[in-house]
């Protein structure tokens, strides 16, 4: 056993005065009686664990990748990989852990089947109707579609918590959203805002932006990690990203001649490890400027308080470029992506024109519905397909080619 003493940020502290605190939530829509046995952000997190759309993360893919293997990222391992990232930010910077956890949980909860690709020609179908937005749809799944309590739908998530879900990336409208991110508010946002408002003018709370920062931390290091694995690239093409290539030579250094599969491993640990203690020394930097006491100061603040440097941005673009290139639109992947697309697309048109043939309690919630309300109602009942049940339904009502499963 080590003599040294742990480092500071092990030590539990006691929260900053701009963490959140559970005591003082702002509340949820539905009133309840409190928890003689955890705090609010704590039932939050419960609620999302037990919720049907977070199981069905565990056959989401991440990535659309042309193989299969049991070693691959799923939307629930990732979503408990930056779960795990988000806990450590929170924690080394003072901060209610149990929010930043439960906003991570909840971050993926809106995505498709098959990846992106499935989310890009959702949206496009939904096009004439307002569109497709997975964080919305995250929105609609914790507040409408999840109908498991006896009093009220949805799980009855606390402000705090609702807040990171749609803000963790930053404000949604007014000033502080950059000119390069402005957009229209999706409208389920919009309308959800006129009954529990979010502040969609302001930040989220520190504990919602760690959630966000370990996201990117978690799908630029675990890409790279599957990317290898699938054999899309290999680690001297990784040596083109100046970052990584420092990282490499490292372990080249420390390591001679390491087996393949121990040298992707100590990459990926070095990629995570880098980004956290850059966005730990950044946010402390950050938080010394904006000098907040409370939590409605970091809301209020100017700038995102928890945040990558600008080295570390840098780097990070450079990650993005790169995975871009060569995974995401790699000449292997395409095709899979076209034969994703060909299925959520004629999933569509088939249940929108005859929605009848979806189950009954989706075919019950179509009838009464406008174009517009048949079209939601379509798109709520594939966003939440998992891959393997949306390849059953394409073989189900499709037939031939488009019912082929990627590969």
């Amino acid at each position: 056993m080590s003599d040294a003493p742990a480092p500071d940020f092990l030590h539990v502290k006691p929260l900053a005065p701009y963490a959140a605190d559970w005591r003082r939530t702002r509340g949820r829509l539905f009133t309840e009686p409190a928890s003689p046995t955890r705090g609010d952000f704590q039932r939050d997190r419960d609620r999302l664990i037990h919720s049907t759309a977070f199981r069905r993360l565990a056959h989401k893919t991440q990535v659309f990748i042309p193989l299969e293997g049991d070693h691959f990222r799923t939307r629930l391992t990732h979503t408990i990989e930056v779960a795990q990232i988000a806990r450590a930010l929170a924690r080394g910077l003072r901060l209610d852990e149990d929010l930043a956890e439960a906003t991570a949980l909840a971050h993926d909860l809106g995505h498709t089947c098959f990846g992106h690709a499935g989310e890009d020609v959702l949206d496009a179908c939904m096009a004439p109707f307002g569109g497709f937005d997975h964080n919305a749809h995250a929105l609609r799944i914790v507040t409408t579609l999840e109908r498991r309590y006896a009093d009220w739908d949805g799980l009855n998530l606390c402000y705090e918590t609702l807040e990171g879900l749609v803000k963790h990336n930053g404000p949604l409208a007014g000033p502080r959203v950059p000119l390069g991110r402005r957009r229209p508010v999706p409208r389920e946002i919009v309308a959800f805002d006129k009954i529990f408002p979010l502040d969609l003018e302001l930040f989220a709370s520190a504990e919602a932006q760690c959630a966000a920062l370990a996201d990117d931390i978690a799908y630029n290091a675990h890409d790279i990690d599957d990317g290898l694995r699938a054999g899309l690239f290999s680690l001297d093409d990784l040596r083109r990203v100046p970052f990584l290539n420092r990282l490499l030579a490292e372990i080249d250094a420390l390591h001679p001649g390491l087996e393949r599969v121990r040298a992707i491993h100590e990459l990926v640990r070095r990629i995570i490890t880098r980004f956290v203690e850059d966005a730990f020394s950044e946010s402390a930097r950050r938080l010394r400027l904006a000098a907040p006491q409370s939590i409605d100061d970091i809301r209020r603040c100017e700038f995102a308080v928890v945040a990558f440097s600008d080295e570390m941005e840098r780097a990070q673009k450079e990650i993005k470029d790169f995975l871009f290139t060569r995974m995401y639109r790699h000449a292997a992947v395409l095709p899979v992506w076209r034969s994703a697309e060909k299925i959520v697309r004629g999933l569509f048109e088939k249940f929108f024109s005859d929605p009848e043939s979806m189950p009954e309690e989706w075919a019950q919630a179509a009838r009464p519905c406008d174009e517009a309300g048949r079209a939601r109602v379509v798109s709520d009942y594939i966003a939440g397909m998992t891959d393997r049940y949306a390849l059953a339904q394409a073989e189900q009502w499709l037939g031939g080619n488009a019912a082929e499963k990627p590969h």
